[in-house]
């Protein structure tokens, strides 16, 4: 009965999806509604630089963009991002904070910004887990 999770989409369609995935979740955007911000998402070696007007997802713009300002950022290699967003992640790679301490991400930037809305943040980088499909 053990149950594995899977990645339906790689970690790059994943981010392309995740306006879809907040906009969509009436709740996370009603716990966003005082947020407006510009973070950065780096997957691998690419960049995303997503603003959140909000509550909500703006734009996600996929770099490097020169110039570009970010107020916080969150960096880790593809297999990283892979794992973070399985339906079930395994333990340590069920939170950003422990990713880190793992140095599988690193977080960068202004720490206040993120602490301030940590819940918000927290599951705005998780919603592609919903992408994650069950399989036996």
């Amino acid at each position: 009965m053990a149950q594995q999770t899977a990645m339906a989409v790689g970690p790059l369609e994943a981010i392309g999806r995740l306006a879809e995935l907040v906009n969509s979740d009436r709740s996370l955007v009603h716990r966003g509604r005082y947020v407006t911000n510009d973070i950065m998402i780096e997957i691998g070696n690419v960049s995303h630089y997503v603003r959140i007007d909000k509550g909500q997802i703006a734009s996600l713009q996929r770099g490097p963009l020169l110039m570009h300002s970010w107020s916080f950022a969150i960096r880790g290699k593809e297999q990283a991002w892979r794992t973070f967003w399985q339906a079930l992640p395994p333990p340590f790679f069920h939170d950003i904070f422990a990713l880190a301490k793992r140095g599988e991400f690193r977080i960068e930037g202004d720490y206040k910004s993120l602490m301030t809305n940590l819940l918000y943040y927290k599951d705005v980088i998780a919603a592609p887990r919903r992408l994650a499909k069950e399989t036996c």
